[in-house]
């Protein structure tokens, strides 16, 4: 981790770390200004190595509170320059891809070349990389779709009805560098929440947002329905098939959809089926040679992706209207 300069270290942290440090039960909530103030002041290396850790610690094992998030998100969002959507029928479909795969085939490239061969404009963000894990990034290229690297090749995918990949690096630089202090703290921390709640588009888009422990997902129905923006667009909420935002090939997640603050069931959580499709090996090659099948009508596409593929292009259609 980059040791922050002089001029850099001008916040004075130690008053935000005083309330939220206290231990489980006598540590108190920030407001969302200071909040945003403090996670400003990360973003932009104001903080030392020892404030930095100590904070984000100390928050870790706190919980963020609904305000918090809502601070965090408001200076994450303002560190890096807002994508435009194009011009159609459609809003765009935001899928973050921070998770990968361990175990069951990552079938989030599936989930967006179908949304884009349909006309949506579908961005893909998150990691290129994880020790252990087969990231969306790897797939995409062993489809031969590469990775954009800025905002008009983003914009040059989507004239090309062809999903855009974009590293949270070229994104957004300032918050990968707080994604990258888990390699030194060994913890996830705030970040990795707020890449896949964010909102990279000026405008109307529908967020396709995944959790994994049920406290997060407690928090993000509060925060949805209370505390967020809804001239950002829609959101759709569901456990994640290994963390991904695309629904399991052997059963239906669960999807709430949050709609001006108003939270409904999008889709009933769902048995596994006795019958799926042949799924691929989990292996980058394997899983890309499978979709590129599965989009030529040679392997079976999971009825659960088809239906979350038909309420994205609904709630896509709407926002634009």
């Amino acid at each position: 981790m980059k040791q922050p300069s002089q001029a850099q270290t001008s916040f004075h942290a130690a008053p935000f770390i005083r309330e939220i440090g206290r231990g489980k039960k006598g540590a108190r909530d920030l407001s969302r200004e200071d909040a945003q103030a403090i996670y400003t002041a990360m973003l932009n290396g104001q903080l030392s190595e020892i404030e930095l850790g100590a904070f984000l610690i100390a928050m870790r094992i706190k919980g963020e509170s609904v305000q918090e998030l809502a601070g965090f998100l408001h200076a994450a969002e303002a560190s890096f320059a807002p994508l435009v959507a194009p011009e159609g029928p459609y809003a765009p479909v935001v899928i973050p891809s921070y998770n990968g795969a361990r175990q069951l085939p990552n079938l989030t490239p599936l989930l967006a070349c179908l949304l884009a061969r349909a006309g949506v404009p579908v961005l893909v963000h998150g990691v290129t990389q994880d020790p252990g894990r087969v990231t969306t990034a790897e797939i995409f290229s062993a489809m031969d779709l590469q990775a954009c690297i800025d905002a008009p090749a983003v914009a040059e995918k989507f004239s090309q009805q062809q999903p855009a990949f974009i590293s949270i690096q070229n994104l957004a630089p300032q918050l990968n560098q707080l994604l990258q202090v888990r390699r030194v703290l060994g913890l996830r921390n705030s970040t990795h929440m707020l890449v896949k709640i964010m909102q990279p588009f000026k405008g109307k888009a529908l967020r396709l947002v995944s959790y994994t422990h049920p406290e997060y997902f407690t928090l993000l129905c509060d925060y949805f329905s209370t505390a967020s923006d809804p001239a950002q667009g829609d959101v759709f909420l569901m456990r994640g098939t290994e963390g991904e935002t695309v629904a399991n090939a052997k059963r239906a997640n669960a999807i709430e959809w949050f709609h001006q603050h108003q939270r409904s069931t999008l889709v009933e959580r769902q048995e596994p089926v006795d019958h799926f499709p042949d799924l691929p090996a989990n292996d980058a090659a394997t899983t890309a040679a499978w979709i590129q099948q599965a989009l030529s009508d040679e392997q079976l596409i999971p009825f659960a992706i088809k239906e979350q593929v038909e309420h994205c292009m609904q709630i896509a259609r709407q926002l634009r209207t």
